[in-house]
């Protein structure tokens, strides 16, 4: 995956094409797209063209093809104020982005999804399965939908009433990939609950209610949390980071969080060297082992 900026190339009827500098906003565009990103790049340039004044800058990324492209946009988008414009076609990729999107509070436009869904209907057709196609309208697609709603509105510890809905609940402490897997498994149809761990504060007693191989523990090595955290301190332009970020402090409320993981007999999957995708496999694999296959991405 790569990135490009543009410039508005601006076509009037009577006259050449023109290539001029407009100033750029602060907060700029993010074109998506799983294959080139010309057709939205020039939808979006179209639009453009009906305003005034100041207008945003274009960031393009084509070949939008993992989560770990997805987390890398949004995490960006969301630090520079950027508005996401995408095509995605791929369901899983389609839903992580809108879920991780609406988690970090960024504005996501899907171009091509809702036309694809009024022409599906009106031809009585469902799209082929390449590049520019929206999900197919069936039940899988109608529970992915579900699935990423509840999932947003159980994200870090909200939605506590509800865990008994959930097919799956994470825990673990803080910055240890709880969301990013979520909004993964959200996408494959699992409706997902994660619920952060604060040292010698009991987890909800509902937790211990779940059926077997539902809650499952995130865990990351102590120099790794310790270096994420501090990332995400700076991140934030925060000059004292205190015993968040402190290797001695981070041992001590790992330490913890295990003796809690073994105390209710939660699995415990340490996430320190495994992609997004990666670490939902494992927790699946042990899941479908209690509660069988529930969910197939294209039934």
């Amino acid at each position: 995956m790569s990135t490009r900026y543009i410039a508005l190339n601006l076509q009037y009827s009577n006259a050449d094409s023109i290539l001029i500098y407009v100033p750029p906003m602060t907060a700029p565009l993010y074109v998506l797209s799983d294959a080139t990103g010309n057709s939205a790049e020039q939808m979006v340039r179209a639009a453009l063209f009906q305003f005034r004044g100041t207008l945003p800058s274009i960031r393009v990324w084509p070949r939008v093809r993992s989560t770990e492209d997805i987390d890398t946009i949004v995490e960006s988008a969301a630090q520079s104020g950027a508005m996401i414009i995408h095509t995605l076609v791929t369901p899983e990729h389609a839903d992580a982005l809108n879920l991780k999107a609406r988690l970090a509070k960024v504005e996501c436009v899907d171009l091509i999804g809702p036309l694809l869904s009024k022409l599906s209907i009106f031809m009585q057709q469902t799209p082929r399965g390449r590049p520019g196609r929206h999900p197919k309208l069936n039940a899988a697609y109608f529970r992915r939908m579900e699935a990423v709603e509840f999932t947003v509105n159980a994200d870090d510890g909200r939605g506590l009433d509800r865990l008994n809905e959930a097919d799956i609940v994470l825990v673990g402490t803080s910055r240890t990939s709880k969301t990013p897997v979520a909004a993964y498994l959200a996408g494959h149809g699992y409706k997902v609950a994660n619920v952060p761990l604060i040292k010698n504060v009991e987890p909800p007693k509902l937790l211990g209610d779940l059926a077997r191989g539902t809650v499952f523990a995130l865990t990351v090595d102590p120099d790794k949390l310790a270096e994420i955290r501090s990332a995400r301190l700076t991140q934030l332009g925060v000059d004292m980071p205190g015993e968040y970020a402190d290797f001695d402090h981070v041992v001590e409320e790992l330490r913890w969080a295990d003796d809690l993981f073994r105390k209710h007999g939660w699995p415990v999957i340490n996430v320190s060297r495994l992609a997004v995708e990666e670490t939902a496999a494992r927790i699946l694999q042990i899941h479908q082992r209690y509660h069988g296959p529930q969910h197939d991405a294209d039934d």
